[in-house]
């Protein structure tokens, strides 16, 4: 199935201030006042503005900044880098590509072992869709890289 993702009005208008101050207005949300920066729950991360699905929560990881970090998109075509000189420091801006939502910025201090990037996220630019509601949401295709996730948190509850 393709789907596609377009920023329109109407979604805008059905932001929150803080998720249109986040993705319209380029900001940024306090650390560790956000809703996903402790979210451990398997899903997907998406475009608040137009559903575009973004990260997954299999590469998510605890950087200890205060916003939800990541090793890499779930596909690279939904996000854009872009060169960031506010702040008086070069950082790597990261939009969504259909919806040039602002997310956050991508910085070189990620997990070594998982190609040393972090994206380091606005949860108010992200929604949440829980494994459980993929399928329901038009998120099908993705269901498939949590199934060992959720097999082997089911076999460790067996065990305990």
């Amino acid at each position: 199935m393709t789907r596609s993702y377009v920023r329109d009005p109407a979604s805008i208008e059905k932001l929150t201030p803080e998720q249109y101050r986040v993705t319209q207005k380029d900001g940024t949300e306090r650390a560790f006042a956000n809703e996903y920066w402790d979210n451990h729950e398997p899903g997907l991360y998406v475009d608040v503005v137009t559903g575009e699905p973004l990260f997954s929560s299999a590469d998510k990881f605890e950087s200890h900044s205060g916003w939800p970090s990541f090793t890499k998109p779930v596909d690279e075509t939904n996000v854009v880098e872009k060169r960031d000189f506010s702040h008086l420091m070069l950082r790597t801006e990261v939009r969504s590509a259909a919806g040039d939502s602002h997310l956050g910025h991508l910085f070189k201090d990620g997990p070594k072992d998982q190609g040393g990037l972090r994206y380091c996220m606005n949860s108010a630019a992200l929604r949440f869709v829980p494994v459980d509601r993929l399928e329901a949401e038009g998120y099908g295709e993705y269901a498939a890289q949590f199934r060992t996730e959720i097999d082997e948190s089911t076999d460790e509850g067996a065990t305990q």
